[in-house]
């Protein structure tokens, strides 16, 4: 075990938190996921300290569990799953490192949020293909390792996206640094010879951040990353269309994103823009929201052309775009979909917390998705019009990203014991019509994860390879 006057050298005392009120903090989240308390909360101020703590950490076989977002968490991703363990607050790691509009990308450490990083990156004419209205504290770098679904799937190539190159820490003590920034010396020498960190790909043929995006820190400690920005536009001109079943809107959403008709684009249920709105709308099922784009060049007539190809596919889908559904301007909620959530995040409006269930799948298995998890939850006795559901396409439109939240009273027993077994057998039923959670979490990691026996071998070899003694968030995905 690490014994304090050790990590006061590296980090300082002021910086070494073991406050009973502040570990049971970090004990738990927002998911089902057990509590188990932390032995001490370290918050490290630059990378070198955390290389230290890695270090002294493997040396004593001492467990680390880094952390990036402040409360809430919802995943049980950041919640101990043994004892002993150390936590690693990168959060006072909020440096900006650099911003560059040639390239349209951006350089930050941890701790900078969406908030601070929309607010950086907008001064040089440039914003962040961004998830839907992420909680205020989240990070920006715990975002893009966790995959999480962006609202642009036009400027998304890859699934990575929109994450570009990291600095890693892996368990052995090693700083890495991924793609183009993986060249010879120094980042400032790649800046002076025109290099921009944009390329994820490499070193060599291999996609080492694969390896890390999804590993929940079970394989180092990333202390910054950088990401493609997109321009901010010119003219922008955000609709709606609505219906009582998914179909049609998903075959208005294949063509609006194939053509590059639009930028934003998403389609909830009646539950989640009520969640995200803070009103209870009274409109139908479904709702396709999209919004579409000009740039510096000829804005006008890049709009309407854009506007008359739309208008062919909504009549071809039998669809009306409008500004206002009850109430509700399609403006306001593109501005709204944008900005971070203030103090109680939107999942939580509804009755307090929010279990997730989501996964990849195709445009023609969105339907079949979406009924199975109606069956289940009435077997459960929960009712799916309960439920807010969001599907997001991504990488082009090319996949879909299907999350069913579902809403419920933490403080009722009987709710919450309905929410697990519901989520239980949903992923089960889920997983044998051949839906892909690829962003597997909490109690039913192990189901999914032993699916895949090949993948489960791959990673536990790389795993002894990157992190040789186990010490990076032991008991996480399939270690």
């Amino acid at each position: 075990m690490i014994k304090q006057d050790q990590l006061v050298k590296i980090i300082g005392k002021k910086n070494i938190i073991d406050k009973l009120d502040v570990l049971d903090g970090y004990s738990g989240d927002m998911s089902l996921v057990k509590n188990v308390k932390p032995d001490c909360i370290l918050k490290p101020n630059s990378a070198e300290e955390v290389k230290e703590i890695v270090k002294l950490a493997r040396e004593t076989g001492t467990p680390l569990l880094p952390v990036s977002s402040g409360w809430p968490h919802f995943r049980g991703d950041t919640v101990p799953s043994t004892s002993g363990v150390v936590v690693v607050d990168l959060s006072n790691m909020k440096k900006i490192i650099r911003v560059d509009r040639r390239n349209r990308v951006a350089m930050f450490e941890p701790g900078v949020t969406f908030k601070e990083l929309t607010d950086a990156v907008a001064k040089e004419g440039l914003r962040l293909n961004m998830p839907l209205k992420p909680r205020e504290t989240k990070s920006v770098v715990g975002s893009l390792l966790e995959r999480e679904p962006v609202i642009m799937p036009k400027y998304q190539w890859d699934i990575a996206d929109p994450l570009a190159c990291i600095e890693i820490i892996f368990g052995t003590g090693d700083i890495f640094r991924t793609g183009s920034a993986a060249g010879s010396g120094t980042i400032e020498e790649q800046w002076a010879a025109g290099g921009a960190q944009k390329e994820a790909a490499g070193p060599s043929a291999a996609s080492w951040y694969r390896l890390v995006q999804g590993s929940q820190g079970t394989m180092g400690i990333v202390t910054w990353a950088s990401a493609r920005c997109e321009l901010l536009p010119k003219l922008e001109d955000p609709y709606f269309a609505v219906a009582e079943t998914p179909a049609r809107l998903l075959q208005a959403v294949h063509w609006l994103i194939r053509l590059r008709l639009v930028n934003e684009c998403m389609i909830l249920n009646r539950e989640n823009i009520a969640a995200i709105t803070g009103q209870n709308p009274d409109i139908p099922a479904w709702v396709l929201f999209f919004n579409v784009a000009a740039y510096d060049y000829f804005p006008e007539e890049r709009m309407k052309g854009q506007l008359d190809d739309i208008k062919g596919v909504m009549e071809r889908s039998d669809l009306r775009p409008v500004k206002i559904i009850s109430g509700i301007k399609a403006s306001e909620f593109l501005e709204n979909t944008r900005k971070p959530s203030p103090d109680i995040h939107w999942k939580l409006r509804r009755k307090g917390n929010c279990e997730d269930i989501f996964f990849l799948t195709t445009f023609n298995k969105v339907e079949e998705m979406v009924e199975i998890v109606r069956r289940v939850g009435e077997e459960a006795g929960y009712p799916i019009s309960d439920a807010g559901i969001y599907l997001q396409p991504l990488v082009q439109g090319s996949t879909c990203h299907c999350e069913f939240n579902l809403f419920y009273d933490p403080n009722n027993p009987q709710e919450t014991a309905r929410i697990k077994e519901l989520t239980k057998m949903a992923t089960y039923e889920l997983l044998a019509k051949g839906a892909f959670f690829s962003r597997p979490y909490g109690e039913n990691t192990r189901m999914i994860m032993n699916r895949d026996a090949a993948s489960v071998w791959a990673l536990k070899k790389v795993k002894a390879i990157l992190d040789p003694d186990g010490i990076m968030n032991p008991g996480k995905l399939c270690f």
